[in-house]
Protein backbone atom coordinates (compact mmCIF):
# COMPACT_ATOMS: atom_id res chain seq x y z
CA UNK A 1 0.00 0.00 0.00
CA UNK A 2 2.16 2.78 -1.27
CA UNK A 3 1.54 6.12 0.40
CA UNK A 4 -0.80 4.61 3.00
CA UNK A 5 -0.19 5.42 6.64
CA UNK A 6 0.36 2.33 8.75
CA UNK A 7 -0.83 2.70 12.32
CA UNK A 8 1.66 1.82 15.01
CA UNK A 9 0.66 0.08 18.25
CA UNK A 10 0.88 3.47 19.96
CA UNK A 11 -1.48 4.97 17.36
CA UNK A 12 -3.98 2.15 17.92
CA UNK A 13 -3.80 2.44 21.71
CA UNK A 14 -4.06 6.24 21.57
CA UNK A 15 -7.12 5.98 19.30
CA UNK A 16 -8.68 3.39 21.64
CA UNK A 17 -7.96 5.67 24.59
CA UNK A 18 -9.81 8.51 22.86
CA UNK A 19 -12.74 6.18 22.17
CA UNK A 20 -13.15 4.86 25.69
CA UNK A 21 -12.38 8.16 27.44
CA UNK A 22 -13.77 10.64 24.94
CA UNK A 23 -16.84 11.52 22.94
CA UNK A 24 -18.30 8.00 22.91
CA UNK A 25 -19.46 8.48 26.49
CA UNK A 26 -21.51 11.45 25.31
CA UNK A 27 -22.78 9.57 22.27
CA UNK A 28 -23.53 6.19 23.85
CA UNK A 29 -23.12 6.58 27.62
CA UNK A 30 -20.36 5.03 29.68
CA UNK A 31 -19.24 1.52 28.74
CA UNK A 32 -20.17 0.00 32.10
CA UNK A 33 -23.81 1.06 31.75
CA UNK A 34 -23.89 0.17 28.07
CA UNK A 35 -22.39 -3.29 28.62
CA UNK A 36 -24.76 -3.87 31.55
CA UNK A 37 -27.74 -3.05 29.33
CA UNK A 38 -26.44 -5.28 26.53
CA UNK A 39 -25.93 -8.10 29.05
CA UNK A 40 -29.50 -7.65 30.28
CA UNK A 41 -30.91 -7.81 26.75
CA UNK A 42 -28.77 -10.83 25.88
CA UNK A 43 -29.87 -12.57 29.09
CA UNK A 44 -33.51 -11.89 28.28
CA UNK A 45 -32.98 -13.24 24.77
CA UNK A 46 -31.19 -16.34 26.09
CA UNK A 47 -33.95 -17.05 28.63
CA UNK A 48 -36.18 -18.13 25.77
CA UNK A 49 -33.75 -20.92 24.89
CA UNK A 50 -33.11 -24.31 26.46
CA UNK A 51 -30.00 -23.22 28.37
CA UNK A 52 -29.47 -21.52 31.69
CA UNK A 53 -26.75 -19.01 30.78
CA UNK A 54 -25.97 -15.76 32.58
CA UNK A 55 -23.97 -13.04 30.83
CA UNK A 56 -22.18 -10.30 32.77
CA UNK A 57 -20.98 -6.93 31.53
CA UNK A 58 -17.44 -8.40 31.52
CA UNK A 59 -18.72 -11.16 29.20
CA UNK A 60 -20.16 -8.49 26.89
CA UNK A 61 -16.74 -6.83 26.61
CA UNK A 62 -15.12 -10.20 25.85
CA UNK A 63 -17.75 -11.18 23.29
CA UNK A 64 -17.58 -7.79 21.54
CA UNK A 65 -13.79 -8.28 21.40
CA UNK A 66 -14.42 -11.71 19.82
CA UNK A 67 -16.67 -10.02 17.25
CA UNK A 68 -13.77 -7.76 16.29
CA UNK A 69 -11.41 -10.77 16.19
CA UNK A 70 -13.84 -12.58 13.89
CA UNK A 71 -13.95 -9.57 11.57
CA UNK A 72 -10.16 -9.42 11.53
CA UNK A 73 -9.92 -13.18 10.88
CA UNK A 74 -12.48 -12.84 8.08
CA UNK A 75 -10.29 -10.41 6.19
CA UNK A 76 -11.82 -7.23 7.63
CA UNK A 77 -8.58 -6.10 9.28
CA UNK A 78 -9.36 -2.40 9.26
CA UNK A 79 -7.76 -0.02 11.73
CA UNK A 80 -11.16 0.48 13.36
CA UNK A 81 -11.40 -3.22 14.26
CA UNK A 82 -8.01 -3.16 15.99
CA UNK A 83 -8.85 0.08 17.79
CA UNK A 84 -12.23 -1.23 18.97
CA UNK A 85 -10.61 -4.51 20.08
CA UNK A 86 -8.16 -2.58 22.26
CA UNK A 87 -11.00 -0.45 23.62
CA UNK A 88 -13.18 -3.46 24.49
CA UNK A 89 -10.19 -5.08 26.22
CA UNK A 90 -9.57 -1.94 28.27
CA UNK A 91 -13.22 -1.62 29.28
CA UNK A 92 -13.50 -5.31 30.12
CA UNK A 93 -10.32 -5.18 32.18
CA UNK A 94 -11.62 -2.25 34.19
CA UNK A 95 -15.01 -3.90 34.74
CA UNK A 96 -13.24 -7.08 35.86
CA UNK A 97 -10.98 -5.13 38.22
CA UNK A 98 -14.00 -3.51 39.86
CA UNK A 99 -15.72 -6.94 39.82
CA UNK A 100 -19.01 -5.28 39.01
CA UNK A 101 -21.81 -7.74 38.31
CA UNK A 102 -24.82 -6.31 36.55
CA UNK A 103 -28.34 -6.82 37.78
CA UNK A 104 -30.45 -8.64 35.25
CA UNK A 105 -33.67 -6.82 34.39
CA UNK A 106 -36.69 -9.02 33.80
CA UNK A 107 -39.12 -7.70 31.21
CA UNK A 108 -42.39 -9.57 30.93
Amino acid sequence: MEGAYLMTRKDILDAALKCVNGDRDQQYGNPEDSFRMIANFWNIYLETGPTNIYISSKDVAAMLALLKIARIAGGQAKDDNWIDLAGYAACGGEIDAVNEEPKTIRIN
